[in-house]
């Protein structure tokens, strides 16, 4: 009897039989099916060339399915049942793994995303403090003061990069929240430097065609980005003297790293405070300006007009002519529904990646320790089986009535949970998911109440790098 699957929305359920993405089930021991790859290369450069177009094209193989590229085996993951299970059910059974270790050796940074075991559990307990509900709603005003000021220096009908004005603005409000610092120009352009170094360097020395190159080959985005490390690395250990020398103490993350303590009552090292704070840096900025820019897109589109104007009639009804605050967030239900739908189409980090420790099986197909398992975030958020419209910007399907009447934020019930988790899932889902959804939705409320964008750049073109990203998105500003 084969199995039936729900499909989410209003589409029919389908039987393993009807279903056109290949077998779901095979003999244990049997691996993946896959694509014949190119001599020596396999499909390196397949990859290398448009990674979301060569991870859709696997979905001709099924729900799993293997690949050669960068000298290792990969499996892609296509379900969100098997999704769960990979991060949830069967969580113990698999790490990071040699991939995503091997690009922090490349950046030669280490911290909570890559540690493991113990070392991690201790760090995810210390840092986690930084993001307890009280804090959260501790940083709200700073990211609406932040989000005003970005605006005020804008003028009406001004050309602006609205990928490069989200970077600014929620470094800044990064850096006053969980740093409690206020960065002046010259060191926000340091880590901004950085920023750009290392998504440039990744991309070519990892994703792009040197993977496939001698490593003994110069390179000029290693040498700018060793160079920008070099410039973080000295600011870090400026920023960790300063707190250490202040009689202030704080709940922020820099006071936690600074002049806390581990469960087991040992101290973070010099080294380790250095590669928290500048994966914090990165990540906690980068991927939320990643969505807030793909939003304002989206909200510009042609089909996005009534989605607009509903957005700016529940701002105005909610806030009026005052700036939103952290009370306002269960009631600005279509802001975060168009926020939801920007990650979907759009998740900063459209896959994630994981290995067994041990040769295991996976919907019944063999999967060796030392295989990347690639959880295709991107493709299952686009799979017209749990999503009607897959590829449509359709907020709606994230809203619901309560029976009250009340519009509220909803997940389908019919939906598999792991349809969508742009922020990950189990035990290591992202520790500052609170902290985006709040500064997302609060910005974006922020640039409703005083401005209006227009396309410039008819269209983007997104390629992961640090994070999902569009390239330069121009629009035009015009004030309300």
């Amino acid at each position: 009897m084969s199995e039936i699957r729900t499909t989410g929305d209003d589409r029919e359920p389908t039987t393993d039989a009807e279903s056109d993405t290949g077998p779901t089930r095979a003999a244990v021991g049997t691996p993946p099916p896959g694509p014949r790859g190119l001599p020596l290369v396999d499909s390196t450069l397949a990859f290398a060339r448009d990674p979301l177009e060569f991870l859709a094209s696997m979905r001709e193989y099924g729900d799993v399915a293997r690949y050669e590229a960068f000298g290792r085996e990969f499996v892609v993951v296509s379900d969100p049942g098997l999704v769960e299970e990979v991060t949830v059910a069967r969580d113990g059974e698999f790490w990071r793994g040699e991939f995503e270790h091997e690009f922090s050796d490349l950046l030669d940074v280490e911290g909570l995303f890559f540690a493991e075991g113990e070392r991690w559990r201790q760090q995810r307990m210390l840092l986690q403090n930084a993001f307890t509900p009280a804090r959260i709603e501790s940083y709200a005003d700073d990211m609406v003061e932040e989000t005003g000021r970005l605006v005020d220096n804008w003028s009406d009908g001004e050309v602006i990069d609205v990928r490069e004005s989200m970077s600014a603005l929620t470094l800044r409000a990064l850096t006053r929240t969980l740093f409690d610092l206020e960065f002046e120009t010259e060191r926000a352009d340091r880590v901004r430097r950085w920023v750009h170094a290392m998504g440039a360097y990744s991309d070519s020395e990892f994703f792009g065609t040197r993977a496939v190159l001698p490593t003994w080959l110069p390179s000029r985005a290693e040498r700018e980005y060793r160079r920008a490390t070099a410039d973080i690395e000295s600011l870090v250990e400026d920023l960790v003297a300063e707190r250490r020398g202040s009689d202030a103490e704080g709940n922020d993350l820099l006071s936690l790293l600074a002049t806390g303590e581990y469960p087991d009552g040992s101290q973070p090292t010099a080294e380790e405070i250095t590669d928290q704070l500048q994966l914090f840096l990165l990540a906690g900025h980068e991927t939320t300006a990643t969505a807030l820019t793909y939003a304002c897109w989206l909200l510009t589109g042609d089909d996005a007009d009534d989605f607009r104007a509903r957005l700016e009639r529940e701002v105005d009804a909610v806030c009026g002519d005052r700036d939103p605050t952290f009370t306002d967030l269960p009631d600005l239900t279509i802001t975060e529904a168009i926020g939801r739908e920007a990650m979907r189409l759009y998740p900063p980090l459209p896959f994630l990646q994981r290995e067994p420790h041990e040769e295991t099986a996976l919907a019944g197909y063999r999967i060796g320790p030392e295989t990347t398992v690639q959880l295709n975030m991107y493709g299952i958020h686009r799979d017209g089986r749990w999503w009607s419209e897959p590829d449509a910007f359709r907020p709606d399907r994230w809203l619901a009535d309560d029976e009250n009447g009340r519009s509220v934020v909803a997940d389908p019930d019919d939906r598999p949970e792991y349809a969508y988790f742009p922020f990950g899932g189990g035990s290591r889902h992202c520790i500052g998911m609170r902290f985006a959804m709040t500064e997302l939705k609060l910005s974006l409320a922020m640039l409703v109440r005083r401005v209006d964008f227009e396309r410039v750049t008819e269209s983007i073109d997104p390629t992961p790098k640090v994070s999902l990203d569009p390239g330069p998105v121009e629009m035009r500003v015009r004030k309300r």
